[in-house]
């Protein structure tokens, strides 16, 4: 058995699960870049390995001004993995009812901000009450999750809602249920996920297009770029320039705190 190539099958059936949401993504994208138009922030949560989708948002090269990467280091710190900070505590807090507004309560919302919450498997408390807490707060709630998985787990909360049900819009990362994608003869438990695969590319295709309706609008988005590219001169002033737009920005989501 090639589980090499089994793996790399399984996320190509991945992008064409992507492929087949385009309408889905381009909706998302109008609102997130109705909301950069306006001078607002699109607010992006994930816990635990969701972090991930977070920082691909922003920032990093080929991302620009707009977000604001909401990265709770309690849940989100894994490299200890045992021990003080480790994986235990975070698995425990993600799921602590009511800490999801103890984040919320640092930021000025508006209703034209926007909402992208990433979780696999839309089940565990903490991204489904920023979710709800978005909501509240009248902010439209873009949802990543593994919607296969999501079917098929236990949502931790006493009432048994998901994720998706705090959503207005959802996006699917095709990964199966479980995560895991590959079985290798001997071992019975599944090995190498695929849900950051889907996840990866359902958000730099958000990205790509929000940038391109930016751009339409007259507002060219200042983008994170290597100075192999466009020159060291112009790659640090890009940066310098993002940097501060981001400030900027972020300033407004504690006038009225």
């Amino acid at each position: 058995m090639n589980v090499i190539k089994d793996y790399l099958q399984k996320s190509q059936q991945i992008l064409a699960t992507i492929e087949a949401q385009e309408p889905a993504i381009r909706q998302a994208a109008q609102w997130f870049a109705d909301t950069i138009l306006a001078g607002r922030m699109v607010h992006v949560f994930g816990s635990g390995h969701s972090r991930i989708m977070v920082e691909e948002m922003w920032p990093r090269y080929g991302s620009f001004p707009g977000f604001n990467p909401i990265v709770e280091l309690s849940l989100t710190f894994h490299n200890p993995v045992v021990g003080a900070n480790g994986q235990r505590q975070a698995m425990f807090l993600e799921n602590v009812p009511g800490f999801a507004e103890r984040i919320l309560r640092n930021f000025d919302l508006s209703e034209t901000d926007t909402a992208l919450v990433i979780s696999s498997s839309g089940c565990n408390v903490v991204p489904i009450e920023m979710a709800e807490g978005f909501q509240k707060r009248k902010v439209k709630v873009v949802a990543l999750v593994s919607q296969a998985h999501l079917d098929a787990s236990t949502s931790k909360r006493s009432d048994g809602k998901k994720l998706t049900d705090f959503a207005d819009l959802v996006l699917d990362t095709g990964a199966p249920v479980g995560d895991s994608m590959v079985y290798v003869p001997g071992l019975d438990t599944p090995v190498s996920p695929g849900s950051t695969v889907g996840g990866v590319m359902l958000v730099n295709s958000m990205k790509a297009e929000v940038a391109r309706l930016l751009a339409e609008a007259g507002q060219p988005p200042k983008v994170l770029t290597a100075g192999a590219i466009v020159g060291a001169e112009r790659a640090t002033a890009l940066f310098e320039a993002a940097y501060d737009e981001h400030a900027h920005r972020l300033a407004r989501l504690f006038e009225k705190i």
